[in-house]
């Protein structure tokens, strides 16, 4: 089971255990994760899950596809490099330790 280490913008953190196949922002709602708003459960229609992937993690998290960078660019929090919507990232083993943090305004 992969953990996530979510850091919310008020610089607190929280680390979760996930399942295999479930998205960053599912885990997130799941185990009660602030910020993270989900309005569309993750129909990838609303971008209200957006997060910043740590660097270190972007060759594993991949890059947003055409559909997710559009969405992006309707985001409330400005987009970075490293944005991605947290219901687009579907976690492996190998996301065991993925940091994010969460964008300030959903």
């Amino acid at each position: 089971m992969p953990k996530v280490i979510y850091h919310a913008p008020d610089r607190t953190s929280h680390a979760v255990e996930a399942r295999t196949g479930a998205s960053v922002m599912e885990t997130a709602i799941k185990h009660g994760v602030p910020g993270i708003v989900a309005e569309c459960g993750g129909a990838l229609s609303c971008a209200t899950c957006h997060v910043f992937v740590d660097p270190a993690w972007l060759d594993r998290t991949g890059i947003a596809a055409d559909f997710e960078d559009e969405m992006l660019d309707d985001a409330e929090s400005p987009r970075q490099p490293h944005s991605r919507l947290s219901c687009q990232i579907r976690l492996t083993d190998e996301h065991d330790g993925l940091e994010v943090t969460i964008a300030p305004e959903q």
